[in-house]
């Protein structure tokens, strides 16, 4: 919807019944002669200007993976509480958890990966998106974050990264893992939705000349609905191209199609079958498929649809999403070492005090 201070006002009325007013009658002071004070008109250019991620974030860093030339880009948040580690969707970046981290960081801490060609990582190959290749870049960055004494990990992953994170969970190698949240992606509208991909994106906007451009694109089309955190996360989803001197996007996405079936293929099984509470997110209903419709009728994962909302939840409705992640921490009583069950502490806590 159109923003009403983009709105060229009326002509003044200089006429009555449609006869102009003669010009050698000077008109009568009226009540309505001095105009009201009007607010300044907002530019796009004003409305769209990228925002740091510093006012989000408390630090960001990079994770050099050892023996390769792998180097990770991360953002973080909080000192306390377990590792809400968050995985964004294809054509995203870290920064797409931006506004939700600075409410999370208050009973969590927070971790915000750029995947391989996105944002500010850079790789031996920022084409390999399979997901195998992605399940080791997250399970390598969290062996070279945290070695071998991983603090408690709820791993979260929207569209792409949440297929991510339901493979890692059910690969069982995470000691650590204390819970698995995943945002609106379900396995039957995934593998339905892969054939219409590459005209989606062979359809959108391919160059911007300016930032702000990208900002307002991504709003207007409808991608993202929160114009704050479009300023945020956005400018990380661009790659500036000198040949074209213009702005392009940084995910080559529409040369990855090999890979996309294997991020959902089996997914919803793989989600029922991991051994962590689960949380499913969703926008819509009709983006349940039958696997699902009969595991959350067993009881065997929490389910939320948020309403009001586009594919990228966090973004749009980052305070709810965020009380979300928090109720469930705070549900399953996951501390900083794992679930914690009153009265009795963990092993390896007591080890750690001995």
């Amino acid at each position: 919807m159109e923003n009403s201070s983009n709105l060229t006002s009326l002509p003044e009325e200089e006429s009555q019944n449609g006869v102009p007013a003669p010009a050698n009658i000077s008109k009568l002071p009226s009540a309505f002669s001095v105009k009201p004070d009007r607010p300044p008109i907002q530019f796009s250019s004003q409305k769209y200007v990228p925002l740091e991620w510093s006012s989000y974030f408390d630090q960001e860093d990079d994770v050099s993976i050892p023996g390769s030339d792998n180097v990770f880009h991360i953002y973080k948040a909080g000192t306390e509480g377990p590792v809400v580690f968050c995985l964004h969707g294809g054509g995203y970046s870290g920064l797409s958890f931006a506004l939700s981290a600075s409410k999370i960081k208050e009973k969590a801490r927070l971790v915000a990966l750029d995947f391989r060609g996105h944002g500010k990582s850079f790789t031996e190959n920022d084409l390999d998106l399979s997901i195998e290749t992605l399940c080791n870049d997250v399970l390598a960055v969290l062996k070279t974050m945290y070695a071998d004494s991983p603090p408690a990990i709820v791993l979260v992953g929207h569209s792409m990264g949440g297929s991510v994170a339901v493979h890692v969970a059910a690969k069982k190698v995470l000691p650590s893992l204390a819970g698995l949240i995943v945002v609106d992606v379900v396995e039957g509208t995934a593998m339905a939705s892969l054939i219409h991909m590459q005209k989606i994106l062979s359809n959108r906007v391919q160059h911007f000349s300016t930032i702000e451009k990208a900002i307002e694109w991504s709003v207007k089309g409808g991608s993202l609905r929160n114009i704050e955190s479009a300023c945020v996360s956005i400018p990380s989803t661009l790659i500036y191209d000198d040949s074209r001197k213009c702005y392009a996007h940084r995910a080559r996405l529409e040369e990855t199609e090999q890979y996309w079936r294997g991020w959902y293929e089996g997914l919803s099984e793989k989600f029922l079958s991991s051994p962590v509470p689960k949380l499913l997110l969703l926008a819509g209903t009709d983006r349940l498929d039958r696997t699902l419709t009969i595991g959350q009728m067993q009881g065997k994962f929490q389910m939320v649809v948020v309403r009001h909302t586009g594919h990228a939840i966090q973004e749009d409705v980052p305070d709810e999403f965020a009380n979300l992640v928090l109720n469930f921490v705070s549900r399953n009583r996951i501390g900083p070492h794992g679930v914690e069950i009153p009265g009795i502490r963990r092993a390896s806590q007591q080890k750690m005090e001995n």
